[in-house]
């Protein structure tokens, strides 16, 4: 069909024949019946030229953080029988906003060809690649025909994230949170605990038989469950307390939150004020189900502060809770923070001071504002930045409350990029 500059050209020849019969000149009619027999003659050689080829894609990898390199290769083949006429191949990316293009050289009969480039990923969130175009062009440009050779895929990219230390150990009597010490004792833990006389019901196969030999009654192993606490991260979207630089900041920061829990196997649970709740659970689904939330979250005026933390104060489902807002929240909403603290065995305040985010601020110092009666504040400043005063925060909780009993060692989760 015709292109863009096909289409011109048949407007022209047409002024040319208006212009030709206004002025009594025949030149000009002759003009405009050499573009019309030029247009028709690209469109002519675009339609009987025959090409058939098939593309593969690959994305290497198809889910990174923030910054993290992406290549895209692609492996084009000729399945028809002739060589194929030269080509115009064109990706497009993120909806057509950006596209790779360039020209496949004639492929003989099964020949391939390859290709290779990078994908920008300074931005987080989920974006569209392909479908891939070959097109074929008349050498003036006037008419085109096209072939879809590769579907469409997805790039993730999560947000960045930085290298922090897990959520300081809960303590206490919270019943569904690791602590410093053994505080479950079962018949499928992992590591040796203590030994108990034998009661009615108990499995055979845990009978310590040397030191029943030794003592004359049944004694019966026990054995440590593993290491595992809770997590809940509360990320503030709310468009009241943010603008689009500390929105990536705050989104940034529950991104790192959440991967140095994974890597100390806790349960994982996000809740935002958009309305998610992904509920607590392990493993790498669940993870990247909250990375790639946390990759597409947007500021929204759903759900406020307030009735989030009150839905959290009944659940009361211990563990540790970070909560990621900036100096946009008001101070009823820091103090209903901090009343959270009979609920959970320990709460973070992650708070994004405006010159953390706001460059006409970044050379002043902050004013002082109250906050709230909280053990752990991590006060963000253009100073002080996210991995600083999170390191400080870790810092003053270790020396506060040394640990008798560290958490075993957790696998590194697939793609972690530190």
């Amino acid at each position: 069909m015709p292109t863009r500059r096909g289409w011109l050209a048949l407007a022209g020849a047409a002024g040319f024949v208006v212009a030709g019969r206004v002025l009594g000149i025949l030149e000009l009619d002759i003009v405009a019946a050499a573009m019309v027999t030029l247009l028709v003659a690209s469109v002519v050689h675009v339609r009987v030229t025959p090409f058939r080829l098939g593309a593969h894609r690959e994305l290497r990898p198809n889910r990174v953080y923030a910054g993290s390199p992406s290549r895209v290769e692609l492996a084009v083949r000729n399945l028809g029988p002739r060589s194929s006429p030269v080509l115009d191949a064109r990706d497009p990316f993120d909806h057509g906003r950006r596209s790779a293009r360039f020209l496949i050289a004639p492929l003989g009969p099964q020949e391939r060809a390859r290709a290779a480039y990078r994908l920008p990923t300074e931005r987080r969130g989920v974006f569209d690649l392909g479908p891939l175009e070959l097109r074929l062009s008349d050498p003036f440009g006037l008419a085109s025909t096209a072939l879809e050779a590769a579907a469409a895929t997805k790039l993730t990219v999560y947000p960045r994230v930085d290298p922090i230390e897990p959520l300081p150990h809960t303590v206490g009597l919270d019943p569904h949170a690791g602590s410093h010490r053994a505080t479950n004792l079962s018949q499928l833990g992992e590591e040796f605990f203590a030994l108990r006389p034998y009661e009615v019901g108990d499995d055979l196969r845990r009978v310590h038989w040397r030191s029943t030999a030794r003592t004359g009654e049944l004694m019966i192993r026990q054995d440590e469950l593993p290491w595992q606490g809770r997590v809940t991260v509360l990320l503030d979207l709310r468009p009241a307390v943010h603008n689009p630089a500390s929105l990536e900041l705050a989104v940034s920061a529950a991104a790192s939150i959440v991967a140095a829990s994974w890597r100390k196997r806790s349960l994982l649970r996000l809740v935002g004020t958009d309305g998610v709740d992904s509920g607590f659970a392990a493993g790498h689904a669940h993870v990247e189900a909250i990375l790639e939330h946390l990759a597409t979250a947007r500021l929204r005026r759903m759900a406020g502060l307030t009735g989030v933390l009150s839905s959290l104060r009944r659940q009361g489902s211990g563990g540790g809770l970070a909560v990621v807002t900036t100096a946009g929240a008001a101070s009823h909403d820091l103090e209903a923070i901090a009343r959270l603290r009979s609920r959970y065995g320990a709460v973070v305040l992650v708070l994004f001071d405006r010159s953390a985010y706001d460059p006409a601020l970044a050379s002043r110092r902050p004013p002082p504002r109250a906050l709230p009666a909280l053990a752990r504040v991590v006060h963000v400043t253009a100073e002080r930045p996210f991995t600083r005063a999170w390191s400080d925060m870790v810092r003053a909780s270790t020396t506060s409350s040394a640990p008798s009993r560290s958490a075993p060692a957790a696998p590194a989760f697939g793609g972690w990029r530190e």
